[in-house]
């Protein structure tokens, strides 16, 4: 279940939503995530926040890429954890190419992370994007050899 706060300037323009949030729940849900969304909803800014665990395995919701699209701004929350979700970089994904086809404002929050860590892929980012390469990799062989 998705949450979103009460009223918002948007409610008079094309989009549904003035933020979209994108986390790793395990990180930031109930810390760092919760307090941001609480100051923008006492700010009338109507955000969006999954509140819905994925199980693993299991694709992006479409409800969300929808909510990615009817955002005006995305603000990503990069956590320690954040790459090594597929979901969450799914999501990262959706929100750039919003960002280059509709102009869509992205703000990057750096939780606990060095910011050259997730800009040049290094360290725990590094690591992460190797780990998803290799699943990819895993996953068509499987495919070819079915």
């Amino acid at each position: 279940m998705a949450s979103s706060s009460s009223s918002s300037s948007s409610s008079n323009s094309k989009w549904r939503y003035d933020v979209f949030l994108s986390f790793r729940g395990e990180d930031t849900r109930n810390s760092f995530t919760d307090h941001l969304y609480s100051v923008l909803d006492r700010g009338n800014i109507k955000t969006f926040r999954d509140d819905e665990e994925l199980p693993r395995g299991e694709e992006i919701a479409p409800e969300l890429l929808k909510a990615i699209e009817e955002s005006r701004i995305a603000i990503i929350v990069f956590s320690k954890t954040y790459a090594d979700s597929k979901w969450c970089l799914d999501e990262l994904v959706k929100i750039m190419e919003c960002q280059k086809e509709k102009g869509k404002k992205v703000f990057p929050i750096f939780f606990h992370v060095e910011t050259s860590e997730v800009r040049n892929q290094t360290g725990i980012y590094g690591e992460a994007f190797k780990n998803h390469q290799t699943k990819a990799d895993e996953e068509k062989k499987k495919k070819i050899n079915e």
